[in-house]
């Protein structure tokens, strides 16, 4: 018998560490943190903005718009220091292919920057992005600390394990935590800034 999509959303925002209900965050939940920080760990790796970053682009959560073709993907986590402490006010700038694997070079779809909240999380809903010639599915990303070194990278699926072997930058340190299904995902990065 098949989920109905209101219980697997529940589910899979259940699942998400910090699953946006109305305007209030809830508490993590069962996707891992990811990387680890502290003594032993250096900070996120950073890895080419490649040709299609666009400045500028609007202050929004939801880079998802109806009638878009594509997986529903809610990705999101913490922007940590160095010692594991939150980070808050961190810019968080995200882009990405859309479904058939296009960027939109001319204006802001599937494009979009926020903040950390005091607790360091940040979150966006948007689409799954395609896999296009010579690349692994994959998320771009800048993060600003105030008064801070931009960090910039790109983020990886685990479920693209043979794209992922083949594309010349990926790096298995950017790999996100996942679940969900071919209707709704949800994934989890939490990066380590240069800071602290």
């Amino acid at each position: 018998m098949k989920t109905p999509l209101t219980t697997r959303r529940n589910l899979l925002l259940a699942a998400l560490p910090l699953a946006l209900a109305g305007d209030s965050w809830a508490q993590p939940s069962k996707l891992d943190p990811t990387p680890a920080c502290g003594e032993n760990h250096g900070p996120t790796p950073s890895q080419t903005e490649g040709p299609y970053f666009t400045p500028n682009s609007p202050l929004r959560t939801s880079l998802y718009e109806p009638g878009m073709d594509g997986t529903r993907l809610r990705v999101g986590g913490l922007a940590l220091d160095r010692n594991c402490r939150p980070l808050s006010n961190v810019l968080v700038d995200l882009w990405h292919a859309d479904a058939q694997g296009r960027y939109d070079n001319s204006g802001y779809r599937l494009r979009g920057h926020q903040f950390t909240d005091a607790e360091g999380r940040w979150q966006f809903d948007t689409i799954l992005p395609a896999l296009y010639p010579g690349r692994t599915r994959h998320l771009h990303v800048k993060l600003q600390p105030r008064d801070g070194r931009v960090l910039t990278t790109q983020l990886y699926f685990p479920a693209d394990t043979a794209s992922n072997a083949r594309d010349r930058i990926f790096d298995k340190r950017l790999l996100m935590n996942t679940a969900g299904d071919a209707e709704q995902m949800i994934a989890r990065y939490d990066f380590v800034l240069a800071v602290g």
